[in-house]
This record gives C-alpha cells, structure tokens and sequence, in this order.
C-alpha cells in the first residue's frame, strides 16, 4: 500500500497509507461516530465538502450493497479510518469498501491513529485538511491552509438534481425489497438540496406523492403544481449563502401550505423566519445524539450530521422550540404557532442510526390532513 499523508490547517500531520482513489483531495475534517453505515455516510449529500474520519476501530468488515446507498455517488471528498478489513463478511455485499470507493473515486486512507485525530477536532474544532502522497509534511499543511472554507461554496448547487422527478419506492422489507405500489393519498412538492433516498422513501411509505424540484425551484412553480404539502430537504454546506433559497421559502411559508424541513431545510427555515444560524465548533455527526422532545418529555437517541445550528437568541416569538439536544442545548425542532410549518435539525430517518424519530414523519401527514 502507498504511503499518503493527512494534514490540518493547525499543523498536524498524520501518516496512513492509500486504499482507494487517487492524486490528492482536500475539504473540511469531521468525525463521525456511528458504529455502523458507512455506506449511507458516504452516500450522503450532506458530506459534500467534507472529509469524514470514522471513530470506529474497523471499518468495511460487511462490504458495500446497491440496497444502502443514499443517492446516485458517494459525495465525501475523503475517507479516514484505523484499520480497513480485507474480508466482506456479509451476504449482501457485492462489493469491498475498496472497490466501492475506486469505483467512485474517492480518496480513502487506512492506518491513521484515529483517536488522535478526533482529540484535536473534539479542542481545537474544525478545521481544513489535506490527503496527498508524495509531499512533505511542511508543504500538505500549506496546501490544507489554501483549501477554500466550505461557508464560501455553494454545495448545495452540486447535489440538487438537475430536473424534477417523482420518487415512489418506499422502505426496504425483508425478503420483498423496496415497497413499490404504495397507494397515494395527497401530493407533496420535495424541495432537492441534497435529500437522501431514506427520507423520500419514509414519505412515500405514508402515502405522499412525491414530485422532488431542483434547489434553485421558485416558490411560485412550486405552488403551480397545488401539493398538499412542501418538504425541505437536508444538504451540505452553510445555509446563510442561499438567499435565494431563503426567499423563496417566505413565500412559502406565506401561502399557508403545510411544511416539514430537515437539517438543512430546518437551517433555511430559520432564516426565513428572521433568524440566523452559527457554526458548531465542531458538529454533531453520528447515530447517538440524545434529543429531547419537549411537548412529550422523551428522549430520542438520534441520527444527526450538520455543522450548523439556530442561534435561539434570534428567532422571533412567534416560533416555538419543540426538542433540544441533552448534549449541548442547541434547538434540534422548532413549528410556528401562526403557519402549519415545523422542522427538525437531526435526522428522524436515520440510515445510519436509531429509528426513535421516525414518528416526525407521521406528524407531517396529520398536519396535511388537518389542513385539508
């Protein structure tokens, strides 16, 4: 195996050695903690512009499917582990994590000291980094310091689909596959920033028709089509640079139909109604983040992935919390008590992560019928 480097904007430098891709890669260093899904991870959208390192101790002991995948690529810009499995011991798998990301590829490297890595994020934050071969230590550090920060990209514009679809396959059952036939109750407009396979799915099993629009759709396209109700979908990146975006969900919210986000489409929400969001220090991603949800007193354990939160001191009155994180208090659910509009920052479908949250999904549809 080829040697290659992992360096920090900080200075830091770790030596591992190249098991996928090519040349050299570079975006914004975070960790993830699931046990369990990376396929989903590096499936996601959301990742676009990041490289993930993976807590875990082993990585790619069951292989990689076609059924787990959460859109068309992977869409992390590099991947981080300790120590990668030669075997695929699963009977789905088709192929090794190896050959999954040479297909894709993405830049992969094993043997890095992990923990350590983690530890710097977990005091000093996020930061850039680097994955080459061939360099010095000095001059990997410098070229991670010249990577651009992800708040000046527009990620969102490369995951987005290029024309409307519908989607119509619902979850995945054991021996069946993928529900198909599902019979449809009312039509829903899916606003594509990056939306992963899981969440349509999850929509489509309570009967919604789904038509999913580019992230740069007018809202007045939108309510052309007369859906019964507007989903806002998760994606990459620092939501405070799509204004446009953000304009066209005050009309939105304006035309009184129902309206449900996730992460992103949470973030965007919050601008649109006066508020601003920050950057987390150094995130939340992983399948274990407790969440409480404050109208029952439960406690979720959650899927979550973003870097951004709502800044509470800026949303207006007429916006209510609905959970918190137990971790660090930021707002992880927030509806509007004028609109039939909510939203929630973590991930209610998970793929990866624990299914406590998938009830949100059928708050979307009583919301639905009880504005018909």
């Amino acid at each position: 195996m080829k040697r290659a480097i992992l360096a920090l904007e900080d200075g830091h430098f770790f030596f591992g050695y190249l098991f996928s891709g090519n040349g050299e890669t570079g975006g914004e260093v975070i960790f993830n903690t699931s046990m369990t899904g990376y396929q989903e991870i590096l499936t996601d959208p959301s990742y676009k512009g990041q490289i993930v390192v993976m807590t875990p101790s082993e990585i790619g002991n069951y292989g990689t499917n076609e059924e787990d995948i959460q859109s068309g690529r992977v869409w992390v810009n590099g991947f981080v582990i300790k120590d990668l499995s030669p075997i695929a011991s699963n009977y789905r798998a088709t192929k090794r994590l190896q050959e999954y990301l040479n297909d894709n590829n993405v830049f992969g490297i094993y043997g890095v000291d992990t923990r350590a890595v983690v530890k710097i994020l977990r005091e000093r934050g996020v930061m850039k980094g680097y994955i080459g071969t061939d360099i010095s230590p000095a001059k990997a550090v410098k070229k991670a310091r010249s990577i651009p920060d992800i708040s000046e990209l527009n990620l969102v514009k490369e995951v987005s689909t290029p024309s409307i679809y519908k989607w119509e396959e619902g979850s995945w059952e054991w021996g069946k596959g993928f529900r198909k036939n599902i019979e449809k109750k009312y039509k829903v407009a899916v606003i594509d920033y990056g939306v992963k396979r899981e969440i349509l799915r999850l929509l489509a099993d309570r009967g919604l028709e789904l038509i999913c629009y580019p992230y740069n759709v007018s809202a007045e396209e939108v309510l052309a089509s007369n859906p019964d109700g507007i989903f806002l979908s998760n994606g990459p990146g620092d939501p405070a640079i799509l204004t446009y975006q953000i304009a066209q969900i005050k009309k939105l919210i304006a035309s009184e139909k129902p309206i449900f986000g996730i992460c992103l489409g949470h973030q965007l929400l919050t601008w649109a109604y006066g508020g601003k969001t920050y950057k987390l220090e150094f995130g939340h991603h992983g399948g274990n983040h407790p969440v409480k949800n404050l109208k029952t007193g439960k406690v979720e354990i959650t899927a979550q992935n973003h870097n951004y939160a709502t800044d509470e001191s800026s949303i207006p009155q007429d916006i209510e919390i609905t959970h918190i994180n137990l971790n660090d208090n930021t707002i992880e659910g927030m509806r509007h008590k004028n609109y039939p509009v909510f939203s929630i920052q973590h991930h209610p479908e998970a793929a990866p992560g624990p299914h406590d949250s998938h009830y949100i999904f059928d708050e979307f549809l009583k919301l639905i019928e009880e504005t018909k």
